[in-house]
């Protein structure tokens, strides 16, 4: 058996697990929604405990949780005994994964942590271990094989913690009413936040950097016009400003390998693309991104209200703002 031929038996088992707790996913999985729910509205929060593979596993849904915005902390139970524990409050829930249920460092947390009145979800692979009897609630990522060819390495089960801990995380972000308006406030750094918060006024170009000509302007001014603002592209109004079409350089550069070597005197209007694609200038940065990307063009006018041509947006723009 080769490479390609052990990797596919890898995912293929990891898959059949995956529908396996797809069958299994019952009541439980909603009650631990509940309770996360009701805590967080409380003003409760959540602790994701574990150790070692399953730890690592927690880390990441506390992750996931907290960029949804259900306030999440990861407690080491080494350091929960020296001190730690007091991040955990009344009323708070706590997430413990252990797929055996009997790790060592856990149960001695476990006393600790009831004392403190909190709400148990466990996440285990065993339904009769210590830390299922302790739980408020036991959602169930049982394995019959891990993918391990010696079945020993955490895989599958590890996997079946991964994908519940997202279906936990996103079906409460539904449950909740969360946002695409709440998720933009929780990145506001980097591309994605941007293209959530941004509007098409915020990035357009504008003023003497967004080129405006009447559709009798000569071509050989609008070019001009257009090398002296740095910019691909030209806007054609009326004289009340409102858009008529725009002019690009690949325009000018087809019109003139087309033959036509007396284009510089002639209209802009004559050659311009009518009624091109625009975008009001309320638009989020993200549906402008799309409205470039399905047109296949680099240059978008931006628009206001009334329709007039207010501004410009060039993909080269995008990169230096940082929002693709």
């Amino acid at each position: 058996m080769d490479h390609l031929e052990k990797a596919r038996r890898v995912i293929s088992l990891e898959i059949d697990e995956l529908n396996r707790l797809l069958e299994r996913v019952d009541a439980s999985f909603s009650a631990a929604v509940e309770m996360l729910k009701t805590a967080i509205e409380g003003g409760a929060r959540i602790t994701v405990v574990g150790v070692g593979k399953s730890g690592n596993i927690g880390s990441k849904l506390a992750a996931t949780l907290n960029s949804t915005g259900a306030p999440t902390t990861v407690l080491n139970c080494q350091d929960a005994i020296h001190g730690d524990i007091g991040l955990v409050n009344k009323g708070d829930v706590v997430i413990a994964l252990s797929y055996s249920g009997e790790t060592d460092e856990l149960l001695s947390l476990l006393p600790h942590l009831k004392r403190r009145q909190i709400q148990l979800i466990a996440i285990t692979g065993k339904l009769n271990s210590t830390l299922s009897k302790a739980a408020d609630c036991v959602l169930d990522v049982n394995v019959e094989r891990e993918a391990c060819p010696l079945n020993l390495a955490p895989t599958s089960s590890t996997t079946n913690m991964l994908v519940l801990g997202d279906a936990l995380a996103m079906v409460l972000l539904e449950a909740r009413g969360f946002t695409r308006d709440h998720f933009a406030e929780l990145h506001p750094g980097g591309s994605l936040g941007k293209a959530l918060l941004l509007r098409a006024a915020d990035i357009m170009r504008k003023g003497d950097a967004c080129v405006r000509v009447l559709s009798a302007t000569t071509i050989a001014d609008s070019i001009s016009q257009m090398t002296k603002a740095r910019c691909g592209a030209v806007t054609i109004v009326d004289e009340s400003g409102k858009l008529l079409g725009v002019f690009t350089q690949g325009d000018f550069v087809r019109a003139f390998q087309s033959g036509n070597a007396e284009i510089g005197s002639a209209a802009v209007g004559d050659f311009m693309t009518a009624d091109p694609v625009r975008v009001r200038e309320n638009q989020l940065v993200g549906e402008v991104m799309r409205l470039l990307e399905d047109n296949h063009i680099d240059d978008l006018v931006v628009i206001d209200a009334d329709g007039c041509a207010v501004g410009l947006i060039d993909t080269q723009d995008l990169a230096r703002l940082q929002v693709v």
